[in-house]
């Protein structure tokens, strides 16, 4: 392949997730082959639940286990995978759910979550949830990927990747 055709190659490779952004409504979508662990470790945090102080728990202990291994992404991967009540920290606003009522600090939490994603942490939400709930999927942050099953990712990363399992109680 000469130069030329290198680079084209290149930008159309590149420019795959991008189409995959706008075709899927502002949202990274992947299936579950997609999902790769890519680092020594793989540790992935289960989030179901609707209380927020356990959901600030969860991202505490996930910036402590990475300071362990010095917040080197090639050394741990830790995925967050989110369905159900669990779903709504990672909305910009929760209009139209089930949680309108409530009174997040969805910004506070988005900063923390955009802190940790800077150290490769990922956040997978369940496509299964939105469509469930009739939640908007643009009305969540630019940070999550929908995967097509919450459960179906957690035993993807568990059998197949083997990522360790952690949840909150």
């Amino acid at each position: 392949m000469d130069r030329r055709g290198f680079f084209k190659l290149f930008s159309i490779a590149a420019s795959i997730p991008l189409i995959n952004k706008v075709a899927s409504g502002g949202q990274k979508r992947v299936e579950m082959s997609q999902i790769k662990r890519g680092a020594d470790l793989g540790v992935v945090y289960h989030c179901d639940f609707p209380q927020e102080d356990r959901f600030r728990t969860m991202l505490r202990n996930i910036g402590n286990h990475l300071s362990v291994y010095d917040f080197n992404p090639m050394k741990i991967k830790i995925v967050v995978v989110a369905h159900g009540a669990g779903v709504k920290f990672f909305m910009k606003d929760l209009s139209g759910s089930p949680w309108e009522k409530e009174t997040l600090k969805l910004q506070e939490l988005y900063e923390e979550e955009k802190s940790l994603a800077t150290y490769g942490v990922e956040y997978y939400i369940c496509n299964i949830t939105i469509q469930r709930l009739k939640l908007d999927p643009n009305k969540f942050n630019d940070l999550i990927v929908l995967v097509p099953s919450g459960v179906g990712a957690i035993g993807h990363l568990q059998s197949v990747e083997k990522f360790a399992y952690i949840k909150v109680q």
